[in-house]
């Protein structure tokens, strides 16, 4: 078939199929968010328009909110489907970078194609072209391979041919699973070639499932079964398995207590007898006592970040970690007894046969769990002159249902979802607290409605990522896609204001009134005005009871398609605390004796980390 490397490369898009967690069949790639410019607009938009009753293409206003959109559909849908964003030459180009990040750091599927310059080199220098002086070789484009899990550059047609099958792999590899990048120099899009029609052959991608090594299981039982106090610790990779059902029930079968990381949040129902809570600084105390007294712990399908492992201080210095990953990469880190194999797989083939924790150990996952909820019950009445971002969380939470999906990602909410929310369907939370991307709130929203017609999706964030990337909540009341943003307006960056002043620093550069300005009262944003000019439905609480009464009203302008932003002064420094340490650069030398003191208990803490880290 003859065809432009444009043409070819959408067709064989529009052949690729997949089969979904429940065994259903849909496309791999089921949209493209696209900016259209220097570089894209010829080619590969006109194979767009070419194909566009076969694969659908949605018109972004910042690549960055657009790519962030893609990652947010890959997310929702547990890794099953694929978002395509494409983007001109140059700053467009550039502008994808954050958003690959986000889907690295996250192990998320994300396929990305800049425009890129000429090979022929006869016109350039081009627009928005940079001249690198040591190497003709390179363009903006390259600045994508640190952060891409696989990198081309297409400059003959007929790489194509090689090179898809590759991309293909990687997006759905659950080891090597996150963003490709195929950079499209312009003159080659234009290009024809005689491809073989077998390249457009309608392929369905099944869900891999690799099984772990008879003898890793072996070692990993024998470290289980030599302790007394098991945790079970489920990450990301146990939602995109869909293996929460199989860990609940490995769980139920031997008597563990389980406990979540971010990316594992709402696998396990909150009333769960053996649900201990979140882990981590951002989790809770409950899932923390128990990782403190843990001789042995099961790690499935995460990567240990350090929010999760409280920069390795919430075990013990002698715990047995065993971990079960289908990314080998993932599965070694920290001397771990390590299962390479898919997380459902893993857990079904540890020879663990009548082998149970001890009753008074998997007891105290309720127990703990409690006293935690007890304290968040509190923390969600506060009932002061501002409302909490803990109150906030409450009355969403309570108003939402089990086919609800839930999200944030930066700032002080993260702490708050993560650790306040108690789950009421499997798999519908997303927390992006792998790169934790400001304004990812917004635009991952817009992507995982367009994946999850069942539902109303609510992101919560506050005003600072609201100013950071708002422009997507426009794309999404354009296009028909409707959810809730609930705005937290605090006044400035609070959680940095937080970190910064319990460190010892002066507040400086964060919150407004610590904020260098030439006026003596400079302005502040009308959130309600912005987000109505963007095309939003606008609800303005100024108290629990205004959110309560405005977040049903809020769904419903969702459910039509229209995003509903609710606007809700919070509290600046009331926060849900989990009681866990995390490691930060505080200086060693300083003008400030708050700081030199901060540094003290920071060096304290450092050697009682190095015993876990060297034993």
């Amino acid at each position: 078939m003859r065809l432009t490397t444009a043409q070819a490369l959408v067709r064989w898009l529009v052949a690729q199929r997949t089969e979904l967690l429940d065994g259903t069949e849909a496309p791999l790639f089921p949209a493209v968010y696209a900016i259209f410019g220097h570089g894209n607009v010829l080619s590969i938009g006109a194979a767009l328009e070419e194909y566009r009753d076969r694969i659908p293409v949605w018109r972004g206003h910042t690549e960055q909110g657009m790519a962030l959109a893609a990652v947010g559909y890959a997310k929702a849908t547990h890794r099953r489907q694929v978002g395509v964003a494409t983007s001109s030459i140059g700053p467009g180009a550039l502008n994808m970078v954050t958003a690959a990040g986000v889907a690295n750091a996250n192990r998320l599927p994300l396929l990305l194609l800049p425009g890129d310059t000429f090979v022929n080199r006869a016109p350039d220098p081009v627009l928005q072209q940079i001249e690198p002086f040591g190497d003709a070789t390179v363009s903006v484009n390259d600045a994508f391979r640190p952060v891409s899990r696989y990198f081309d550059r297409i400059t003959r047609p007929e790489q194509l041919i090689a090179t898809l099958p590759q991309v293909a792999r990687v997006l759905t590899d659950p080891g090597e699973c996150g963003p490709v990048t195929l950079a499209l120099p312009q003159d080659v899009q234009a290009e024809a070639f005689d491809f073989p029609e077998s390249l457009f052959e309608p392929v369905e991608h099944h869900v891999l499932r690799p099984r772990p090594d008879r003898r890793s299981v072996g070692r990993a039982a024998e470290v289980i079964r030599a302790g007394e106090r098991p945790l079970l610790v489920l990450g990301g990779g146990v939602r995109y398995s869909g293996a929460g059902q199989t860990a609940i029930e490995f769980a139920e079968r031997h008597n563990v207590p389980v406990v979540e990381t971010t990316a594992g949040r709402t696998l396990v129902p909150h009333s769960h007898p053996l649900h201990a809570g979140p882990l981590g600084i951002t989790g809770s105390a409950s899932a923390n006592a128990l990782a403190a007294e843990a001789d042995v712990v099961i790690a499935v399908g995460t990567r240990l970040q350090d929010f999760t492992t409280a920069s390795w201080s919430v075990f013990s210095p002698d715990v047995k970690l065993v971990t079960i990953n289908a990314a080998r990469f993932d599965a070694v880190k920290h001397g771990a007894v390590a299962v390479v194999a898919d997380a459902r797989e893993g857990l079904e083939e540890l020879p663990l046969i009548d082998w149970y924790a001890p009753e008074a150990w998997s007891s105290r996952a309720s127990a703990e769990l409690a006293k935690w909820d007890e304290h968040i019950s509190g923390l969600r009445s506060a009932g002061g002159s501002l409302p909490t971002y803990a109150e906030v969380v409450g009355v969403v939470n309570d108003l939402s249902g089990p086919e609800d999906y839930v999200m944030t990602a930066s700032g002080g909410l993260p702490g708050e979802l993560i650790g306040g929310w108690r789950a009421t369907g499997e798999s519908t939370m997303d927390v992006e607290y792998g790169f934790s991307c400001m304004g990812y709130e917004i635009a991952g929203a817009w992507g995982a409605t367009m994946a999850r017609p069942q539902g109303v999706v609510t992101t919560l964030l506050g005003d600072g990522s609201y100013l950071m990337l708002n422009s997507e909540l426009f794309s999404a009341a354009f296009a028909g896609h409707g959810f809730v943003a609930v705005v937290c307006d605090n006044d400035g960056y609070a959680v940095i204001d937080r970190l910064q002043r319990g460190q010892g620093g002066a507040g400086f550069n964060n919150m407004y009134p610590d904020v260098r300005s030439r006026l003596p009262e400079p302005p502040r944003v009308d959130f309600a005005t912005h987000a109505a000019g963007l095309g939003c439905a606008v609800l303005v609480a100024d108290s629990v009871a205004d959110l309560r009464a405005a977040y049903p009203k809020a769904r419903e302008h969702a459910r039509s398609g229209v995003p509903a932003v609710v606007v809700i002064k919070t509290h600046p420094s009331s926060w849900t605390e989990a009681g866990a340490w995390w490691e930060i650069g505080v200086p060693q030398v300083s003008h400030r004796p708050e700081i030199d003191a901060a540094r003290d208990e920071l060096d304290e803490a450092k050697a009682r980390q190095l015993r876990y880290l060297h034993p």
